[in-house]
């Protein structure tokens, strides 16, 4: 039977569109809000204390309590959307309503819950907490969301405030990794303060289905078909059985990169790629997608040599190649700069995953679902900027995860 919903849902409704004036002045028109969040931060502190001592002894959260908590996150939700570009409208300081804001938070109302996990909820959350870092950019939640913050979140709303400047509209990309990223910490901390005792879901696609999925035609998606279960045996020994994999993938990559530039000179000649190199270069970004799926154990088969299309239970699936523009092509290494930035924060998050991955597979025989879809997207995406770079397809990188990722 699957799990009932999350208490903990973020609700997006942006529709993309920016002001410059706004967006340029962003963390200016945001002082009053670093000045508010203090304060409220200070007091959330004591009551998050009454709260755990109450849930504790009580075993269930205080109602009035609760809903001052649950305003807190939900008011740091909408800072957050704000600062990092994912939203544009001007915050509300204090709300108890969810849909006042385009970025918001539904939280369930309080609910009975173990008082032995409540007891020690600090400590429980801190693999939620290492991971909400890495996609916030780091430390407690109010430092990483008093600017504009590193990790996963703050390398799409770098990309945002770029784009919606010249654009007046945010890439809906980078928007959703920012939202995913919010999202998770909201969860996280609303575990901590003891507005549920779910633990949080890391996967992407939890927390953005309700948005509306981009066109992903002509682009590379990765087919994720894992059934989670895992040997310990040879999860303990996982880094050992992958090094021939490694070695082969290093010595792989060297020719890679070689009929990667002859490709890009082949299609500014010709303006469209040469079949023997497609075919050259789709092999090794499915084989290197294989082996980073095991190494990071988000599968538990062990891959082969060849780069194979369909042989593996995380495959990435590549589109026809097609004509291309050549000014497009000539550019191609700056143009892909704004998605490398991307996948490389992203990586920090799927390193992070594995080694969670790795001590739940131990224990229990099993990867966690959101941890493996987690592992599964940055894959996808990082698909997606190599077949970019290598002049494989003409379509820019995608990184909302139902443009990178075949639904199940």
């Amino acid at each position: 039977m699957s799990a009932p919903p999350h208490p903990i849902r973020l609700v997006v409704t942006d529709d993309l569109e920016r002001n410059r004036l706004t967006v340029f002045f962003r963390l200016i028109l945001a002082i009053p809000h670093f000045v508010w969040l203090a304060l409220f931060t200070v007091g959330a502190f004591f009551v998050w204390i009454v709260n755990w001592i109450a849930t504790v002894v009580t075993g269930t959260s205080p109602r009035g309590i609760h809903t001052f908590l649950a305003a807190y996150v939900r008011y740091v939700v909408h800072l957050s959307a704000y600062i990092e570009i994912a939203a544009d409208k001007y915050p509300p300081f204090y709300t108890e309503q969810p849909g006042a804001y385009a970025v918001d938070l539904e939280i369930g109302p309080p609910v009975r819950q173990n008082r032995w996990s409540s007891a020690f909820r600090p400590f429980l959350a801190l693999p939620a907490l290492f991971l909400s870092g890495t996609l916030s950019g780091g430390g407690p939640y109010v430092s990483s969301r008093a600017g504009v913050s590193g990790g996963v979140s703050g390398a799409g709303a770098v990309l945002s405030w770029f784009s919606s400047l010249a654009r007046g509209r945010a890439p809906q990309g980078p928007r959703d990794v920012v939202a995913w990223s919010i999202g998770y910490s909201a969860q996280a901390w609303a575990y901590v303060f003891l507005l549920t005792d779910r633990y949080p879901v890391s996967d992407p696609f939890h927390h953005l289905g309700s948005i509306p999925a981009p066109e992903a035609e002509g682009r590379p998606r990765l087919a994720n078909t894992d059934d989670l279960q895992r040997s310990r045996l040879t999860v303990f020994f996982r880094l050992l059985f992958a090094f021939p994999h490694i070695a082969w993938l290093l010595l792989w990559s060297v020719p890679a990169l070689l009929a990667a530039f002859a490709n890009w000179i082949v299609t500014l000649v010709r303006a469209r790629p040469l079949d023997l190199f497609v075919r050259f270069l789709s092999a090794y970004i499915r084989y290197y997608a294989h082996v980073m799926a095991y190494l990071h154990v988000l599968t538990e088969k062990f891959p082969g040599f060849t780069g194979e299309a369909g042989s593996y239970e995380i495959d990435v699936r590549l589109p026809p190649s097609g004509p291309q523009n050549r000014w497009v092509t000539g550019f191609r290494i700056i143009l892909v700069i704004p998605a490398a930035i991307l996948s490389a924060a992203l990586s920090n998050a799927l390193a992070l995953a594995a080694i969670f991955g790795w001590f739940v597979s131990l224990v229990l025989g099993r990867m966690p679902s959101g941890l493996q879809s987690l592992g599964g997207y940055t894959l996808g995406y990082g698909a997606q900027v190599q077949a970019y770079l290598f002049v494989l397809i003409d379509r820019y990188p995608h990184a909302s995860p139902s443009a990178v990722v075949e639904p199940r």
